[in-house]
């Protein structure tokens, strides 16, 4: 039986030239550019970031993930002098620590990188207060450990680690990165993700103080941004794929400010594709938009029915990707292919540092 050209993995390949994969963020958060893609009307529309307000139904509801990027990739020693690279994978706020003699230790999950792979049981040193355990490996590089470290662990990583840029950013990280592969909205209480919520990335306080005073309102939810994000699908038949696992948070206030927009007839719209993620999975799991903390592992492709966005601001995304693919059951494959087609023929710069896309 042929299989429908929305499940097929390859209906969502496109052409990328290496050159639109931005390596670096425009001059300025909000010096983007804006590709608007109106369902209603079957049109597209170029502008610049900070127009977004004049794209925007009027007294939309948006909603932002606020966690905050982890300078997560931090390098150690094995006992034999062999250097190794260890990618935190595990939110700080879900590590319980235990305290030993000084100590706190706790188990996390991260990738391991090293010429000659650990043994189960090697320790690598990072410093004098930080070090792992190598407890057993899993696919993909993943690796279980054993974190033992003395003082605050957000601190250290702060002070010796790298923020992770995305793989497709062929270069080092930066002092810049620092601030500019952080929302200017990001909590510090909520510190875990490998990733940042990009399409958040354009805001600077200044547009978001016009939106406020425009009638737009902001509700913020937390997903922490797993390294699942970057992992391709790999079924043929996209119904065949397995989601990765991530935490999410709806606070109360946020789900009364979604239930209030939804009485009165105001759209909601998600900022970012972890957001609208994050806003389905609580939905999914509850049957109704209400607080929830919990891990969700949702997979929205075509077919689905939105439940609570009616819109989304995003940014360009991987061929093939599950982003691609989500975005695709909210306008339509075809809808957005022809709008990615439009954007890689006017030079739109594409992935975490890229331009922004409006679906409404």
């Amino acid at each position: 039986m042929e299989i429908p050209a929305d499940y097929l993995l390859e209906s969502y390949n496109f052409e990328l030239p290496e050159a639109q994969i931005a390596q670096e963020p425009a001059d300025r958060r909000d010096g983007s550019r804006l590709l608007v893609v109106n369902r209603a009307e079957d049109s597209l529309t170029t502008a610049d970031f900070t127009d977004l307000i004049d794209h925007l139904p009027d007294n939309a509801l948006l909603v932002a993930n606020n966690s905050r990027v982890i300078p997560a990739r931090i390098f150690g020693m094995k006992p034999t002098g062999g250097r190794v690279e260890f990618l935190l994978l595990t939110p700080l706020p879900l590590i319980t620590p235990v305290e030993n003699d000084g100590w706190q230790s706790a188990s996390a999950e991260g990738l391991l990188r090293a010429s000659k792979t650990p043994k189960p049981g090697t320790t690598i040193t990072f410093s004098d207060d930080f070090r792992l355990v190598a407890k057993e490996a899993g696919h993909f590089g993943k690796w279980q450990v054993e974190l033992e470290w003395k003082g605050d662990l957000k601190a250290i990583f702060n002070e010796m680690g790298h923020l992770p840029l995305p793989p497709y950013i062929k270069r080092p990280d930066s002092e810049a990165d620092k601030e500019r592969y952080q929302t200017t909205y990001s909590d510090e209480s909520k510190t875990g993700s490998v990733a940042a919520p990009t399409a958040g990335l354009h805001f600077t306080p200044e547009l978001r103080q016009k939106m406020a005073d425009k009638g737009f309102e902001w509700a913020e939810v937390t997903l922490y941004v797993g390294y699942g994000t970057f992992s391709p699908v790999r079924c043929a038949d996209i119904r065949m794929h397995q989601m990765h696992h991530e935490y999410i948070e709806v606070p109360e206030e946020t789900a009364r400010a979604i239930r209030k927009a939804k009485e009165e007839g105001r759209p909601v719209f998600a900022i970012g594709t972890t957001s609208a993620r994050t806003l389905e999975g609580m939905f999914r799991e509850c049957g109704e938009i209400i607080e929830f903390k919990g891990e969700t592992d949702i997979f929205i492709s075509p077919g689905y029915k939105f439940n609570v966005i009616d819109g989304i601001l995003t940014n360009f995304h991987l061929p093939e990707s599950s982003l691609i693919i989500m975005i695709s059951a909210l306008a339509g494959r075809e809808t957005i292919l022809s709008a990615y087609s439009h954007a890689l023929e006017n030079g739109f710069r594409f992935f975490s540092y890229g331009d922004a896309m409006l679906i409404k």
